[in-house]
């Protein structure tokens, strides 16, 4: 196993996935800016040309679409063989499905899991190898509050994130003892273009939900929004530790919403302990 490679303060190399608008773009850039290096990909090269005229030899821009497991294994070799090390990679693509649990066609749920499970599933088995090879790394995702909360309409993006939390935190046990770190970053509601239509698809719609629908986006317009370009200093101090959290909410409201919905979900089972406790029989 190589040495390992000491990569404190602004001598870093990422991985981005995703980074052609929203958080990614927003993180890549603030990478950049504080003198890091970044592999940064996409799925359209032409969406990201920018960050090659404006920091040169400092990024390698990269065409990748996640759900092609052997364009990322490509991606990330040559993203290594580029900068010779990878000290972050970040599995940050995704999109969100709008639709009811009805209206949602199994053809458009197996396309979001493609992207926001399997995608970024690829990536760490990809990268795995490299990390282990070169003795450490950090394995960082972005899931979301609603890896642990729900809300309706878009339960399919959020079955995903939770199915992104679980593997994440496996993932974490298996190679702590690589010398590999994991970060799952959870960002609450935030004014990107994560709402716009290049990140949002929708599901064939049925009449008997509009009404409900209409009401539920209507709460969602008056909801507050953080600022995205503030969030760069939390993911820099999640990577320039060396005792990184397995988690970090981004926005001042996750917490309260989680630590109510966990809440509520303790005092449902305990209220039926006695029920669950007698479904385990006579111990032998």
């Amino acid at each position: 196993m190589a040495d390992k490679q000491e990569t404190s303060g602004n001598n870093k190399v990422w991985f981005i996935t995703g980074t052609s608008r929203g958080f990614g773009r927003v993180w890549t850039e603030a990478a950049l800016k504080r003198g890091d290096k970044v592999a940064a990909t996409a799925r359209k090269l032409e969406s990201i040309a920018d960050f090659k005229e404006k920091y040169g030899d400092n990024v390698l821009t990269l065409e990748l679409d996640v759900t092609n497991a052997e364009q990322v294994k490509s991606t990330i070799e040559q993203a290594h063989a580029y900068f010779g090390r990878l000290d972050i990679v970040f599995n940050n693509a995704g999109y969100s499905l709008v639709g009811t649990i009805e209206e949602a066609g199994a053809n458009d749920i197996r396309a979001l899991y493609e992207t926001n499970v399997l995608g970024p599933v690829a990536v760490i088995q990809a990268a795995l190898p490299i990390l282990r090879k070169q003795g450490y790394g950090h394995i960082l995702g972005t899931s979301s509050n609603l890896g642990h909360v729900t809300l309706p309409v878009v339960g399919y993006y959020c079955s995903s994130k939770w199915a992104f939390e679980a593997i994440h935190e496996s993932l974490a046990k298996e190679v702590a003892a690589f010398n590999i770190k994991v970060t799952i970053i959870e960002p609450g509601a935030f004014a990107t273009e994560f709402g716009s239509q290049e990140s949002l698809k929708f599901a064939p719609e049925l009449d008997i939900y509009n009404d409900f629908k209409q009401e539920f986006f209507g709460s969602l317009q008056n909801m507050e929004r953080g600022n995205p370009e503030a969030t760069p200093d939390a993911i820099f101090a999640v990577v320039d530790t060396d005792t990184p959290p397995l988690r970090l909410f981004l926005g001042s409201h996750n917490l309260p919403w989680t630590r109510g919905a966990y809440a509520e979900r303790m005092a449902t089972w305990e209220a039926w302990e006695e029920v669950a406790n007698a479904a385990q029989g006579e111990t032998k």
